[in-house]
């Protein structure tokens, strides 16, 4: 069915009045409406593309239509709901929001964290000594769709241009060609699982915080990897020595012993990855690996990352490890496992391409 229905610019303007005064009352249902009506009879867009939008049935939409013919603008008004009336409208809700996103600071305050009572000052401070409890504030903070989490360092050295640049143009054609040549694309990098362990939350009874024994002996098993991009492959060579060029191109060799296709590198920028050593290495192999280099402090354009995640959720988090050799056998066991579980690493590419933005694509 086509609605063929054309208001007046002098309708068009009171219904725009109406919105207007719906928003600042907070009257969401009435901005829906109004806004739905708007949509089909003014801006002719389709009644089912405007029902898929706003979640809203088409029998719904012709309800609205039909009583705005009938009844005009008086269609347009819904009874007081009960209950006490919201104290902030939607617009100063928006704006909220707009204060929350960016820090403190930004708004006159010394600490650069929110909290419920700073909230709740902000409020009464800019909304004319509007009060919530404070309660209510992480209530509202929620219904907002913020929750209260720990925050990340993110490098002030951020190259915004380059990131771009891997992601729009880099990868892309990282993608094509190992495609066009069969070839595996390797994301590598190194992690280090100390003995004296690592902690992660967990389930305990309230105000019993758990403890985990730890040894506290500053010693570490290192461990190098590389999982494909095609096939969820994971590769990885651990050592108890140090991260250098050497222990690294004899990993690399490893990786080229065992497989037979073309290799596209992605590293990061650490030294032992770009120094002369290793540049020697890569010219020598040339006819096997393309090195391929992320952008600096890009840690999360490496997918990886996740892998690491989990391996330590398997093998360290929240362990105790009186002997090296016990931190040793877990974390081995960790890396079998993901060896030989193809499916589980080729979903880690899923997040990474979902939170950095790239396409996933299958080779063809």
């Amino acid at each position: 069915m086509n609605l063929r229905i054309t208001l007046t610019r002098q309708t068009v303007k009171a219904m725009s009045q109406r919105l207007k005064r719906a928003y600042d009352r907070g009257d969401t249902r009435l901005v829906r409406r109004i806004s739905v009506l708007l949509e089909v009879l003014d801006a002719g867009q389709s009644v089912v593309a405007v029902s898929a939008k706003w979640k809203i049935s088409l029998a719904c939409i012709y309800d609205w239509v039909h009583e705005l013919l009938v009844k005009g603008s008086a269609s347009l008004a819904y009874q007081r709901r009960g209950g006490r009336a919201p104290k902030l409208t939607v617009s100063q809700k928006k704006q909220l929001c707009e204060w929350l996103d960016g820090s403190p600071q930004e708004v006159g305050f010394e600490t650069g964290c929110w909290s419920s009572l700073l909230v709740q000052e902000l409020i009464r401070r800019e909304f004319g000594g509007v009060v919530y409890n404070r309660m209510y504030v992480c209530a509202l903070l929620k219904q907002l769709r913020y929750s209260f989490q720990k925050a990340k360092f993110v490098s002030d050295h951020l190259d915004e241009a380059a990131r771009t640049t891997w992601k729009d143009e880099t990868w892309p054609s990282i993608l094509k060609a190992a495609t066009d040549r069969g070839a595996l694309i390797l994301f590598g990098d190194e992690a280090s699982f100390p003995q004296w362990g690592t902690l992660s939350y967990t389930w305990a009874r309230r105000g019993q915080q758990p403890l985990v024994k730890t040894s506290g002996k500053r010693k570490a098993y290192k461990t190098f990897g590389l999982i494909d991009y095609f096939s969820g492959r994971f590769f990885h060579r651990s050592i108890t020595d140090k991260f250098n060029a050497e222990t690294y191109q004899a990993f690399l060799l490893d990786v080229l012993a065992c497989t037979r296709q073309p290799i596209y590198l992605v590293q990061d920028g650490a030294k032992y990855h770009t120094c002369k050593a290793m540049q020697l290495f890569f010219e020598l192999h040339a006819e096997r690996i393309t090195v391929c280099q992320l952008p600096s402090y890009s840690p999360d354009y490496n997918p990886i990352e996740y892998l690491w995640r989990k391996v330590k959720t398997l093998a360290t988090h929240n362990q105790h490890f009186p002997q090296f050799e016990q931190l040793i056998e877990s974390v081995d066991a960790a890396l079998h496992y993901f060896a030989q579980q193809a499916k589980v690493v080729k979903r880690l590419f899923r997040a990474y391409c979902a939170e950095s933005g790239l396409a996933l694509q299958p080779r063809a």
